[in-house]
């Protein structure tokens, strides 16, 4: 690949952020990499492990002449970091999120955002449960989709030219209306971590069952629900508020698939129960035949570099 963008200004320096930085320097996709994030701490990891061309303290300073800006911090900070950036824009350049809600950030972005600047929403369908800025990794995005949500009016051209970015961090790219986005990820990742979240906590507060008891005997299914159970908290209560009413939708339908298992295992109906297991293990077939997940056992688990908790 050859370079996209002259400069790309990252904000907010965790795991997503890392893993754009280390893919575009992988695909030699950008001439110079900014980056800032809020805790001095983190900037201070940033440059201790050169995870960028030059770290600043602001975000002003960070999107001064560049190209691309990425806005990487949680939902809730959206809307103050664009109000933030937007004096110091450069006329011409893109901005875009990683948010796992699309039509709250075009929402609490959009209104602050110059005239001479395109605005592409965006998110990857790719993480782990680790965050900051040690975690990123180039691998990340290989064979993930990355969905963006560009606001009609938005010129094609700047669309195009970030597709052909997230290309080059080895990303499969399609666009999608906002909405139904958002509609999507409630099923596909927003109610599964609110589920995986609930099923840990039901553990902790069952004291029939101790905690030594939980951790030696965790099987595979508990084991994934903890995975998941460990990821950012901010951000997933930022998801769950910016994504209310398509979340409350997926629940509500969970819940009745719910109470219906619950009643054919009350009354012993095994063919019922046969038959739902038999329906929904046909999805994980999917999964594996779209190339988003790999058939091969691995009891151990080893998820460090699988990019699959978003």
């Amino acid at each position: 690949m050859s370079v996209i963008y002259d400069r790309v200004a990252l904000i907010g320096l965790g795991l997503i952020a890392g893993s754009i930085a280390h893919a575009m320097r992988r695909g030699g996709l950008a001439k110079e990499i900014v980056g800032t994030a809020r805790s001095s701490e983190t900037r201070a990891i940033a440059a201790e492990i050169n995870l960028c061309d030059r770290i600043t303290e602001t975000a002003a300073e960070a999107v001064a002449g560049a190209d691309l800006v990425v806005l990487a911090v949680p939902i809730g900070a959206m809307a103050a970091v664009a109000a933030d950036i937007a004096p110091h824009l450069a006329a011409g350049a893109t901005v875009t999120d990683v948010g796992s809600v699309k039509q709250e950030v075009i929402a609490q972005v959009g209104p602050h955002l110059p005239d001479h600047v395109h605005f592409v929403p965006g998110h990857p369908l790719a993480g782990t449960e680790h965050s900051g800025p040690r975690s990123g990794f180039a691998e990340l995005f290989d064979n993930r989709y990355t969905l963006l949500t560009p606001p009609e009016g938005t010129d094609p051209a700047a669309t195009e030219r970030l597709k052909n970015l997230w290309i080059g961090c080895g990303a499969l790219v399609e666009e999608m209306d906002p909405d139904h986005h958002d509609l999507v990820l409630a099923v596909t990742s927003h109610t599964p971590h609110l589920i995986a979240y609930t099923m840990v906590g039901v553990a902790d507060d069952l004291r029939r069952v101790t905690d030594s008891e939980v951790i030696k005997y965790s099987a595979a299914g508990f084991r994934d629900f903890t995975r998941i159970a460990a990821s950012d908290p901010t951000m997933w209560r930022d998801v769950f508020l910016s994504n209310k009413d398509a979340t409350l939708e997926i629940l509500g339908r969970f819940t009745e698939e719910l109470f219906a298992l619950q009643r054919a295992i009350r009354t012993g109906d095994g063919e019922h129960l046969h038959d739902y297991f038999t329906r929904t293990r046909a999805i994980r077939r999917g999964i594996i035949e779209a190339g988003q997940d790999t058939d091969a056992p691995d009891f151990g688990r080893n998820m460090a570099k699988k990019g699959d908790t978003e």
